[in-house]
C-alpha cells in the first residue's frame, strides 16, 4: 500500500513558477513509478509528466513540455513538478500518482494522492 500526498498547489499570477511535491508513505516507494495529472473545471483529468522509478525516464504532454520538470527524490518517498512560465489554462486540481512503469494512461497507476489546487490568474 503507497499513500500519497500532494502539495504545493497555490494562486499565483501568470507567468509565474510552482513545485509541487507528492510525498509518499509506504514500502517501496522507490519501485513505482509516478505520474502528474491534471483536472481543469469541466474537464477530464488529463496527463501531465511521468517518471520511472530511477529517475531516468521521463515523459511529457505536448502542452507542458518545456516548462515543467518533474523529478524525484527516492531517499525523501518525493516526487516533484516544477512548473515555470504557468499559465490561466494550467489551472487545475493536481494529482499524482504511484504504479508500476511510467504510462500517460490513467489506469497504469494504482494509488493516487487527493490532489492540490492550482489557480493561475491572468
Amino acid at each position: 500500500q503507497v499513500l500519497l500526498v500532494e502539495s504545493g498547489g497555490g494562486l499565483v499570477q501568470a507567468g509565474a513558477s510552482l513545485r509541487l511535491s507528492c510525498e509518499a508513505s509506504g514500502r517501496s516507494f522507490y519501485n513505482y513509478a509516478v505520474g502528474w495529472f491534471r483536472q481543469g473545471p469541466g474537464k477530464e483529468r488529463e496527463f501531465v509528466a511521468t517518471i520511472n522509478w530511477g529517475g531516468g525516464i521521463t515523459y511529457y504532454s505536448h502542452s507542458v513540455k518545456g516548462r515543467f520538470t518533474i523529478s524525484r527524490d527516492n531517499a525523501k518517498n518525493t516526487v516533484y513538478l516544477q512548473m515555470n512560465s504557468l499559465q490561466p489554462e494550467d489551472t487545475a486540481v493536481y494529482y499524482c500518482a504511484a504504479g508500476s512503469r511510467p504510462t500517460e494512461m490513467t489506469n497504469g497507476y494504482n494509488y493516487w494522492g487527493q490532489g492540490t489546487q492550482v489557480t493561475v490568474s491572468s
